[in-house]
């Protein structure tokens, strides 16, 4: 399981992370650009991954990781189960999401 202690104090360890509202949710930004966010609520992340690690994450764990389910789930946008995932798992999968925003091409 992933608090959101946890999962902030992660975020925020990356170089110039930030953390800001996001409409009912909590984001975690590089470059004011939104690699992660926090739905209390739900107890949920949602991560931003490559396609790939998507499928990858995905397949391993079904009913921990699964596409956002609309047309941002098909751009890699990834839900995390923070009550499910091993703390592990979750620090590999926000590494991808935030080297993925942060490495992008422009």
């Amino acid at each position: 399981m992933v608090t959101i202690e946890t999962f902030r104090a992660l975020a925020l360890s990356f170089p110039d992370a930030t953390e800001e509202p996001h409409f009912e949710k909590t984001s975690f930004r590089i470059s004011k650009k939104i690699f992660a966010t926090f739905d209390e609520k739900n107890n949920t992340a949602v991560l931003k991954l490559t396609e790939i690690d998507q499928s990858v994450f995905c397949a391993s764990s079904e009913m921990i990781f699964y596409p956002v389910p609309n047309k941002w789930g098909k751009q890699g946008w990834t839900i995390v189960a923070l009550s499910k995932v091993r703390p592990e798992m979750f620090e590999d999968a926000l590494i991808l999401s935030y080297q993925t925003v942060a490495f992008k091409k422009k």
